[in-house]
């Protein structure tokens, strides 16, 4: 993985293929490359490093062509180099492919190229596929049924584009496992591997399925099966503006985004809310209420942010639904042999809805006929459609990789569940209306923490030279502390632990000294008491701490280091209100550290990949 741009039209194609590229570098990566292909040459330029380098190396060579393919790539087979990076090509430098996805079966395939006489210069398994397609581009003649027919033989996940000096006039493209989309324009079409890419250019898309390859044309396309049955696809209209992927004037996306939340919040529960009768209204979820509400259980599947949000969601439904509930790391749910049943409701979270593991365990929960939602960010998303029913959250477009307020607005929208599915058991509409309520206060008490921004950040100055941090919180605020220590690992790449407070005595207490701060989520609520007894015992070690608290809180002050001040809430939406300090805390010491914070090092915003 991790980015995939290509242009067939009447423009000159390197410039489309640079901006699509630029806009996909919030995704992370490590290098860069385009291929051309026109009616004198055909060139391939690509280098180690950030677009940007690419961009002057295009530029030098000054290249027009009508075709073109472009990458970013993060590495999965073999180190960042240019050897490494896409495209790849055949021997005779005539087919261009990129490739997002992984070929599990890469070495067997490989080893029946080298005995044909194929040479390899990369240690990529896509170089693989490049030969294998050639392999049948010399059998068939015909690049679509090359491509079909080395596909035949991949196991794997795949988002593919592929040009040939033979045929001109079309890129083909294939999509297994890893997100592809067309873009539709006049006299001119588009793919990319995120609509991000397009938006410069058209807001018409079809969206890719698993299994699907199509021929692109400059004025149509053609799509089918890999078994080469003809499909009639949808077009859809995207509502993104280039506006909404700016910085806004922020110095980066990440700091934008976390100002943003008191918008994003608001979009995630507006029209959501029925104060009268004291419930919420969730569109993507109507017939379905009962069947989750009878469910004998609910498993929520995520991975990294999103999981932490799964942790709070677990908190939210117990406490008010009375039904148990699992949270499963994505990447271990298939695993495992877990036991699902027909009765079993299984919710997926996920900021870009192409998360691979985590669509992975959807797909095998529908297998055994579980009931599949899916709470995802992105509209037209992977997860969002093999999902049975959903809730978008709604956030606006999330470019850092860091995720803020996507976070936040998953965690509201989960509260919304929490609401409707209480509603059908044993709360009363007083209760929901108490709840409708505080959520409607929301906004405006994110606003207030974000006015601390300043505050926060001489905070951030004394621990820039800090090389390990404990985050500590007890109930709804464990999975902040795991969330707090996560985006200061992230973006500052400080070794940071996220722990149950009480669980400090049994193993992190060693590591306490006056070198190590100790972050703690101490608002007021009924483990409050236990909180104090554990920053006592960590000041006693001589600890450095920041404190968490809410407004009203004088008592925690005089132990700590630091306090930063929160609004109090109920305590299933504190956790919103809790982690956006910790979120500008992280940012902040990443910042002075001098670091890349919206693009950090080995990390991808969507991961496409197992």
């Amino acid at each position: 993985m991790c980015g995939i741009v290509g242009y067939i039209g009447e423009k000159n194609s390197v410039p489309v293929l640079i901006e699509g590229l630029k806009r996909l570098e919030y995704r992370g990566y490590d290098s860069a490359g385009i291929g051309i292909i026109n009616t004198t040459e055909c060139k391939v330029i690509k280098t180690k490093g950030k677009v940007a380098e690419l961009e002057k190396l295009v530029q030098s060579e000054n290249i027009k062509s009508n075709l073109g393919i472009g990458h970013t790539r993060w590495a999965t087979h073999g180190e960042p180099s240019m050897k490494n990076a896409h495209p790849h090509m055949n021997e005779d430098k005539t087919m261009f492919l990129i490739h997002n996805g992984i070929i599990e079966n890469y070495v067997s395939l490989k080893k029946g190229l080298l005995e044909e006489g194929y040479k390899f210069v990369s240690e990529t398994d896509t170089e693989v596929l490049a030969h294998l397609i050639d392999h049948y581009l010399k059998i068939k003649n015909n690049l679509f049924q090359a491509v079909r027919y080395a596909l035949n033989e991949v196991e794997g996940t795949y988002g593919i584009a592929v040009i040939y000096k033979n045929e001109p006039d079309k890129i083909v493209v294939a999509k297994k496992g890893s997100p592809l989309v067309i873009g539709i324009g006049k006299n001119e079409n588009f793919i990319a591997s995120d609509v991000n890419a397009l938006i410069a250019h058209t807001s018409q898309v079809v969206y890719m399925e698993d299994g699907e390859i199509a021929e692109i044309f400059k004025d149509h396309f053609q799509a089918k099966t890999i078994a080469d049955e003809n499909i009639i696809k949808e077009i859809h209209e995207v509502d993104l503006s280039i506006d909404e992927l700016s910085k806004g004037g922020y110095p980066h996306y990440m700091l934008k985004e976390i100002m943003e939340q008191p918008d994003s919040l608001f979009n995630s529960m507006r029209g959501r809310l029925v104060l009268k009768e004291g419930i919420s209204k969730l569109g993507g979820l109507q017939g379905f209420e009962e069947r989750i509400a009878n469910s004998d259980r609910i498993i929520i599947s995520a991975c990294g942010t999103s999981w932490h949000a799964a942790l709070v969601g677990e908190y939210m439904l117990e406490q008010y639904t009375g039904i148990p509930v699992e949270v499963e790391y994505a990447s271990e749910f298939r695993y495992r042999h877990p036991i699902i049943t027909p009765n079993d409701t299984v919710i997926f979270i996920s900021q870009s809805g192409e998360t691979a593991d985590t669509l992975a365990a959807l797909k095998e929960a529908k297998k055994k006929g579980a009931l599949c939602l899916g709470i995802c960010n992105v509209v037209g998303s992977s997860i969002a459609r093999e999902s049975e029913a959903g809730v978008y959250i709604h956030a606006g477009p999330e470019i850092g990789v860091a995720s803020t307020k996507a976070f936040t607005s998953q965690l509201l929208v989960l509260s919304l569940i929490t609401l409707l599915i209480a509603r059908r058991k044993s709360l009363n509409q007083p209760e929901g209306q108490e709840i409708i309520e505080e959520l409607q206060k929301l906004t405006h008490k994110v606003e207030l923490i974000l006015k601390q921004n300043e505050l926060i950040e001489k905070i951030a100055a004394q621990y820039v030279e800090c090389r390990n941090f404990l985050y500590l919180g007890r109930g709804y605020h464990f999975p902040v502390a795991l969330e707090g220590a996560l985006k200061l690992k992230e973006i500052s790449y400080i070794h940071a632990e996220g722990y149950p407070a009480a669980e400090m005595k049994h193993g992190p207490i060693a590591l306490i000294d006056d070198d190590m701060p100790v972050v703690f989520i101490a608002t007021k609520d009924s483990v409050y008491e236990k909180v104090v007894n554990n920053i006592e015992e960590v000041k006693a070690r001589k600890g450095r701490i920041l404190a968490i608290v809410n407004e009203d809180d004088n008592e925690i002050e005089k132990l700590v280091d630091h306090v930063i001040k929160v609004p109090k809430t109920i305590n299933m939406l504190q956790p919103i209100l809790s982690v956006i300090p910790l979120q500008l805390l992280a940012y902040h010491i990443a910042v002075k550290k001098g670091l890349n914070v919206d693009q950090p090092r080995n990390l991808a915003k969507s991961v496409t990949v197992e």
